[in-house]
């Protein structure tokens, strides 16, 4: 595959998938004990793509403490910040993904050859060296990878129409069911060639989907979609991180093998764990990380993913559920389909969080998080 460069977007508040990004940046979401964003990098690295920058913006550290300059995986890694810095304070302001994407072209001119552009809150497993070839064959200035998606659901995305040759001659951003010129649905992931990104206006807030992709189809350039078949998964709300956990845990990502050692079919198990085997019913798919204490006549059925530092207390019961790192579960209590940390409490199936100190959390989840 030709040489080319990597970018990915990771500078959103995740406002949409709070509780679970009250103190983490999106691409910092963990899944089975790593941030989607590790994902995305060890990705782009099977397929030689070892130059990598990220605009940054909310709780921007902790997406450089954690990557660092890339070098555990191989890569070299840059950050954009986008914000300002005033009365000794660093405000963040996205620019928009497009915006963003200009500011690190007017820095430091790093897009001097084809990039791949990746969204840092899915996980996928795109064949990236095919996409590329596709993109380079039909000499294409920028191609949008889509998947076909229901009719009921293209509101949640941007939709693109095409002609008979895969040239997209309209894009519509989130349209309404009965607007909609097409149910193929833009994942986010994105091949532009230089010149797309010198068409950025500077210094603005610039968004790739709604401002950046239509002005490329009104101007008629060699714009084209993608239709291909791979597994993505977009963690658009908080619901969502449910359904990606029990995706993974069900073995339907490739290339996303499961941490620790598997000590019986199904359940895989980190390293000093405190486990009653004798005593306890764990079905898998099963994921318990390391530091996990579960006591006798608890029971665990998967798909269900335990964080490190977790504790299931005497006869306690894990339906198909995500504990987050440090949460304890009381004794009796039972979560079924629920996304659980040491201070909230998310229900799958009716869409509503708890907090731990609301009056209904301590009748509904005891003490989730232990003395």
């Amino acid at each position: 595959m030709q040489k080319i460069k990597g970018m990915i977007l990771a500078a959103g508040q995740g406002t949409r998938v709070r509780p679970l990004t009250q103190n983490l940046p999106k691409p910092m979401i963990p899944i089975l004990g790593k941030p989607v964003m590790e994902y995305l990098i060890e990705h782009l690295a099977r397929y030689g793509v070892d130059e990598i920058m990220v605009n940054v913006a909310y709780k921007h550290y902790k997406i450089e403490n954690y990557f660092g300059n890339g070098s555990r995986w191989g890569v070299d890694i840059g950050y954009s910040f986008e914000g300002k810095y005033e009365y000794g304070e660093i405000t963040p302001k996205a620019m928009g993904s497009a915006g963003g994407m200009r500011k690190i072209q007017d820095f430091g001119g790093f897009f001097d050859t084809t990039t791949i552009v990746l969204c840092g809150d899915a996980l996928i497993d795109l064949d990236i060296g095919s996409a590329v070839q596709e993109h380079k064959a039909k000499k294409a200035m920028a191609s949008v990878i889509t998947l076909e998606v229901p009719n009921e659901e293209v509101g949640n995305y941007g939709v693109v129409e095409t002609d008979k040759d895969g040239r997209i001659i309209a894009f519509q951003e989130k349209p309404k069911p009965e607007e909609a010129r097409s149910n193929f649905a833009s994942t986010g992931i994105y091949i532009f060639e230089p010149e797309v990104i010198n068409l950025i206006p500077p210094g603005m807030v610039f968004d790739i989907g709604s401002q950046l992709f239509p002005m490329l189809a009104e101007k008629g350039m060699p714009f084209y979609a993608q239709k291909r078949f791979f597994n993505w998964i977009d963690i658009g709300h908080v619901h969502d991180y449910w359904v990606v956990s029990q995706r993974v845990l069900n073995g339907e990502i490739a290339q996303m093998q499961m941490p620790g050692k598997e000590i019986k079919p199904g359940i895989w198990v980190g390293i000093n764990t405190r486990i009653d085997w004798d005593h306890v019913k764990i079905k898998g798919p099963v994921y318990i990380d390391s530091g996990v204490c579960i006591e006798a006549g608890a029971e665990i059925a998967g798909p269900a993913w335990i964080a490190r530092g977790s504790h299931i207390c005497k006869n306690a019961r894990v339906i198909r559920s995500v504990l987050l790192e440090y949460t304890r579960i009381s004794p009796g209590m039972t979560f079924e389909e629920c996304i659980v940390s040491p201070s909230y409490c998310v229900e799958h199936r009716s869409g509503e969080t708890y907090y731990l100190g609301d009056d209904r959390t301590q009748l509904r989840w005891g003490d989730a998080r232990g003395r």
